[in-house]
Order: C-alpha cells, then structure tokens, then sequence
C-alpha cells in the first residue's frame, strides 16, 4: 500500500515538472511572438508603413532576417570550436580573422540582394525609415535586456514612446 501511495505521489511530481516545463516553453514561444509583433508594430509607426505595404515588407523583411541569423549561428558554432582549443596556431587565428571577413561580406550581399526586393515593395524613404526603426528597436530591446540581467529580472516590455 505504502508502495502505491509513494508510486502515485512520483507520478504527479513527475507530471508537475513537465506541466511546468511545457508552461515554461510555451512562455518562451509567447513571448517570442509578442516579441515579433511589438517590433513590426514599431516599425510600421516610424516608417509609416500602409498595411498593404507591411502585409509585403515583414515576410521579406523576416526571410532576409533568418539567412543572416542563419549565418552568424554557423559562424558561432565555428568560433566555438576555436574557443575550445588550447592550443590555438596563428594560422587559425587568420582563418577565424578571414572567416570574420566573409561573413560581413556574405551580410552586405544579402543585403544587397534584399534591397533591391524592398524596392519593388515600398519607396526608398520608407524602406531606410524601416531599417532605422529596426535597428532602434533592437538596440533598445538589447538594453532593456541587459538592464534586466544587472537587476537579476528579465522584463518583456517596452519602453518606446
């Protein structure tokens, strides 16, 4: 009997934990998306996008954005494995250098690439007022984040005008 109280009660422990973690990822996954549409709600005010314009700006804007997180995730990855050697050559230490150098050029012709996409989409004003909007957001999100880490919190939200 003992033994089946105690196997209940593990059970609903072990049911508890994951409960909590699918809350946890959920939360994650929520605030990823608010997140996403705080930015494109951001953008669209100071580039004054129409919503037709944004309705064709952020699917582009969105693929452009997860080739270079595509790129800087490998080269990540890349650097990581440098970091962990303790013996690292000058030789190495060039092609990290070198490597540095291809992924700023491989940034620079998507972005290339992609300007000449946005074009076709909205007009040149709004498409460099969307840029500055972008990067204003993520510079203020990446404050507030590291704001938060100093206090020991993390906070979700925004402080924009």
């Amino acid at each position: 009997m003992k033994k089946t109280i105690s196997l209940i009660v593990l059970s609903l422990l072990f049911i508890n934990v994951l409960f909590m973690n699918a809350q946890d990822a959920n939360k994650s996954l929520m605030n990823l998306q608010e997140f996403e549409k705080n930015k494109q709600e951001f953008i669209i005010k100071e580039a004054g996008l129409t919503e037709e314009e944004a309705d064709k700006f952020f699917p582009i804007n969105n693929e452009l954005q997860k080739k270079k997180l595509d790129l800087h995730r490998k080269h990540q990855e890349d650097l990581k494995l440098i970091k962990e050697s303790k013996d690292i050559s000058d030789a190495e230490y060039e092609q990290v250098i070198k490597e540095n150098i291809d992924l700023k050029m491989k940034e620079a012709e998507l972005d290339k690439e992609y300007s000449d996409k946005f074009n076709k989409l909205i007009s040149p004003q709004k498409l460099f007022k969307a840029q500055q909007a972008e990067r204003t957001f993520m510079q203020e999100e990446l404050r507030k984040f590291r704001e938060s880490k100093k206090d020991g919190r993390i906070t979700t939200g925004r402080r924009f005008k």
